[in-house]
């Protein structure tokens, strides 16, 4: 299956083409541009695509990053799936910041139980718990700090995220998460068909009045 997965959930704008049946990434793109996600990722996918050598209408299924992460980054990267899905019959598939960051994380050191934690600010963080196969044990949720820090405690596992230092005491976070773009592509992959559509997972409000009026270039199928 051809996958394409896009993200732009953070501080950068991705996209992948990955062929599930040989776990081959046939192209990426990732730039590191922390903001005006609507204004590059249509030419960030169409690079991507033609790395690949393949054209839109070879897309079996799209996969995108639906949070927790920057408002109107989600809003862009959820739109432009379900776009792309409605205009070429596919599939999409939403896959949180969290789980892709757990996968990617368990993908290089397999067998081991892991805990996402993202700096919300606020003295608050993104907190979801996975077992050694990737089967998620908690909700994702919005916590405070304190609160995470007693829901780990002793927990067997790897504690991973840019909130990870500040569960030990830091004042400050590791800096905002990044993953390879492929991972994204790698657990649409192992979803069952007939999945809910991609949906943002904000879990809090936006900081600030979100983006409106703008659009995305269209790309064509062809």
């Amino acid at each position: 299956m051809i996958i394409l997965s896009i993200d732009t959930s953070g501080v950068d704008c991705s996209a992948c083409v990955y062929d599930s049946e040989n776990d081959t990434v046939l192209g990426e793109v990732t730039e590191n541009i922390g903001k005006g996600h609507a204004e590059l990722l249509m030419g960030i996918i169409d690079d991507a695509l033609s790395k690949a050598g393949l054209t839109l209408n070879a897309v079996e299924r799209l996969a995108v990053t639906i949070g927790p992460g920057s408002f109107t980054g989600i809003r862009v990267g959820v739109a432009a799936a379900r776009g792309f899905a409605l205009s070429l019959d596919v599939e999409a598939v939403g896959i949180t910041t969290l789980e892709t960051l757990a996968a990617y994380h368990q993908r290089q050191q397999p067998g081991q139980p892991v805990a996402v934690g993202l700096d919300a600010k606020r003295g608050e963080c993104y907190l979801q718990i996975f077992a050694a196969d990737g089967v998620p044990l908690t909700e994702a949720a919005l916590v405070s700090l304190e609160d995470a820090r007693q829901s780990l405690v002793g927990f067997d596992g790897a504690i991973i995220g840019s909130a990870a230092p500040l569960f030990a005491g830091a004042e400050t976070g590791s800096g905002p998460d990044h993953f390879p773009i492929a991972t994204v592509a790698r657990v649409a992959a192992t979803k069952p068909a007939h999945q809910p559509k991609p949906a943002p997972l904000y879990l809090r409000g936006p900081d600030a009045r979100p983006q409106s009026g703008f659009a995305l270039e269209r790309l064509s199928p062809a």
